[in-house]
């Protein structure tokens, strides 16, 4: 039995995990009553009891929260921005060339954001097979639902008076300093950060992320990338597909519920347009901690997940 302890567990991530776990027999959730839920020195005993603790705060607290371990037995999974690219960290995304070994030996996995999962899961495989330059400048939107936002955002969006302005889409991240631009540029290893336009709109979850290449810019036809990720991406988590557009469109929340990340590559011969579409609240974050949370207990990686 895996001792485990969600430190956040009211906000929108960690009710998630701790839907999905509750439900299990390998798994037993340490729990505290809610007048000690902010309570230093009863989280602190909780961490330390857990064989896995789930971080679901903000950045400073899941920082005081790693700072409570006294104990090298205590695993941690950070669903917050705070460690992404910190050293002694393994960023978890397992699909990815060497993560999952990385993972299973680790006590320290960082989870990664949802935007940047769509990102990163696109722009890798490229780099490290030489058809894209470290050099080279993208540029990258992404379609998210309203629940990426949290509590707020998701009460704002769910209220029968809300602003009209609410019910199309909007774009955020204006300044270019979106949270999750550090680990999209440090875990695909290029140079640039890209332009990033993050948008969300009215419905309640799905993500799909797109990155625009131009044949000029890259060392590889329409033809090649299909092939490099059928061939990168062949586990039941993320996958690439070939038959995905629905008459023409791509619906943002086709895989809203779901797990799992598929990719898709669309355009000509000139421009063309790479896809990762996925829930932003499966892959792109509670399934991805459960998915590194199973890692580390050695079992079935995709046990408690929907795909």
């Amino acid at each position: 039995m895996t001792n485990v302890f969600i430190d956040g567990s009211a906000g929108t991530t960690g009710l998630r995990i701790y839907d999905r776990l509750s439900v299990r027999d390998d798994i037993s959730l340490i729990k505290l009553p809610e007048k000690l839920r902010k309570d230093d020195a009863a989280r602190a005993d909780a961490i330390n009891s857990a064989d896995i603790v789930f971080l679901c705060l903000p950045d400073d607290a899941a920082r005081q929260a790693v700072s409570f371990v006294k104990n090298d037995k205590t695993a941690i999974i950070d669903t917050s921005t705070a460690h992404r690219t910190s050293d002694g960290w393994v960023y978890g995304f397992p699909e990815l060339t060497g993560k999952r070994e990385q993972i299973a030996a680790s006590k320290r996995i960082a989870n990664p954001g949802c935007h940047a999962s769509g990102f990163i899961a696109l722009v890798k495989p490229l780099i490290e097979a030489g058809v894209l330059d470290v050099k080279a400048a993208l540029s990258c939107f992404s379609l998210t639902g309203y629940s990426g936002g949290g509590k707020k955002m998701i009460a704002d969006y769910e209220d029968p008076n809300k602003s009209a302005l609410l019910k199309a889409p909007r774009q955020y991240g204006l300044t270019q300093q979106h949270k999750h631009l550090k680990e999209m540029q440090a875990l695909t290893g290029i140079e640039n950060c890209p332009a990033f336009c993050p948008i969300v709109a009215d419905f309640y979850s799905g993500m799909e992320v797109t990155v625009t290449l131009f044949a000029k810019d890259i060392k590889a036809n329409i033809y090649d990338i299909k092939n490099l990720y059928k061939n990168y991406y062949k586990g039941k988590l993320v996958h690439f597909d070939d038959n995905a557009d629905e008459l023409g469109f791509l619906s943002a929340a086709a895989l809203s519920g779901r797990d799992d990340m598929q990719i898709c590559v669309f355009g000509n011969e000139d421009r063309i347009i790479l896809t990762a579409r996925y829930d932003n609240l499966g892959k792109g974050a509670s399934g991805a901690a459960i998915q590194n949370m199973n890692i580390l207990m050695g079992v079935d990686e995709t046990i408690g997940l929907v795909f």
